[in-house]
């Protein structure tokens, strides 16, 4: 009987430090619809991390992007995922308007990278030259809860304006919006994205737009320190032709505390080593600055990742 209740604990012994093993080689990391720029960037951070880190198991993982994600990273369901940086206030404040029940208290940062631009485009055809014209226009806001929708309702209520003044409104993602702009189904719609996101270019292809501009005054109006005022260069898309001002949010690469600190300071290092394959997989990583990937989020640095930043100078 001894030897069989011995023989069950070194079992459950084995059992319990094979599935631990398990859960520390494997990173799923978190991104968002295929036609925006998270995605071939988790493709390309898979690729930098997989030297490094030769025995991991990889996966990208398609989402409606930032809420989601970051809930996923609170429950364990990933290990590094991207987010918009005003959904990552609320998520460590636990704003239940924007789908946090309670504050996600394991999220930690790993970097700020580029800045998103709000994208808010309207069919050439449709009337709408200014934010007040989308007022009875029928209009696609962004998944539910996402990022982009949240941008849609602080961008809105900055200028008088919410979902009630439109005829109609979609909470659809970027590839299904613009499906809609091309088949004549909506006037407008948001899109928060990298410059140069796929999804703009084939609509600005398929369709004369107007890349409605977004004014320093709404943007002060937001009263959000995650929101800045920013310019869609001349030319970024077809038939743009002149500079167009906008709203800038930043962007963050998430992981939780869950994960180990010699992990994240590998997947930080080498990252921070191979921000040129990056910018190969998308022109927004272009935007990131090795300078300021330690500073400004709202959730605090992951131990793996602080570790990196003070040994490269980065961090004082």
């Amino acid at each position: 009987m001894r030897m069989k209740l011995r023989s069950l604990i070194v079992a459950a012994t084995l059992a319990v430090g094979t599935t631990a093993g398990h859960a520390a080689d494997f990173i799923n990391v978190l991104t968002g619809g295929t036609s925006g720029v998270y995605y071939p960037l988790g493709v390309s951070l898979t690729q930098i991390y997989g030297k490094v880190l030769p025995d991991a198991k990889m996966s990208v993982q398609a989402t409606k992007a930032s809420a989601e994600n970051l809930n996923l990273l609170q429950a364990g369901k990933g290990e590094i995922a991207f987010t918009l940086g005003d959904t990552l206030s609320e998520a460590w404040k636990g704003n239940p308007d924007v789908g946090f029940k309670a504050p996600l208290n394991k999220l930690r940062t790993v970097a700020a990278i580029y800045p998103n631009y709000i994208h808010f485009l309207a069919a050439a055809d449709s009337g709408i030259k200014s934010l007040a014209d989308l007022k009875g226009k029928r209009v696609s806001v962004g998944a539910p809860k996402s990022g982009t929708e949240l941008n849609s309702r602080d961008i809105l209520k900055a200028v008088g304006m919410g979902y009630q003044d439109m005829a109609k409104v979609e909470y659809l993602g970027y590839a299904e919006s613009v499906e809609l702009m091309k088949n004549r189904q909506l006037d407008a719609t948001l899109l928060s994205s990298g410059l140069g996101v796929a999804a703009v270019r084939d609509l600005a292809t398929a369709l004369k737009i107007v890349v409605i501009p977004i004014p320093a005054e709404v943007v002060a109006k937001i009263s959000d320190a995650a929101y800045q005022s920013g310019t869609i260069p001349a030319n970024t898309y077809n038939g743009q032709t002149t500079d167009v001002q906008t709203v800038l949010v930043p962007n963050y690469l998430i992981t939780h505390s869950g994960v180990s600190d010699d992990m994240v300071y590998k997947m930080t290092k080498s990252m921070t080593e191979n921000l040129d394959a990056m910018a190969t997989a998308h022109a927004a990583a272009k935007a990131i600055k090795k300078e300021k990937m330690a500073v400004g989020s709202p959730v605090p640095l992951h131990p793996g990742a602080e570790k990196y930043y003070r040994e490269a100078g980065l961090l004082k």
